[in-house]
């Protein structure tokens, strides 16, 4: 079975350093980002032009994944930063690093 059927990645875009950010889920990253780029991703990154890439983590099983996706939604910003800071302190766009 392919690895999107048991999973999912829950992802953190920005549209700057510190910047507004939006939160989700999918089961294809490379696609979803995609669609990002495209303004075609959502409608509320599309309006803010939320396309940089700064957090990823894959997730087994779906449940798993989902319900830690809600939970970072509920998240202090400060901490959400943290999250992101910790492994990309400098906030670059991580889409070509995961899809190289």
């Amino acid at each position: 079975m392919d690895k999107a059927e048991h999973g999912g990645w829950v992802y953190i875009l920005a549209r700057r350093y510190r910047g507004e950010l939006y939160i989700g889920i999918t089961s294809d990253l490379a696609a979803r980002m995609t669609q990002h780029r495209a303004g075609k991703g959502s409608q509320y990154a599309a309006d803010r032009r939320i396309v940089r890439l700064v957090w990823a983590e894959f997730i087994e099983p779906i449940d798993l994944a989902i319900a830690h996706e809600k939970r970072v939604k509920r998240w202090r910003r400060a901490w959400k930063f943290a999250l992101i800071e910790k492994g990309n302190p400098d906030w670059r766009d991580l889409f070509d690093e995961l899809a190289g």
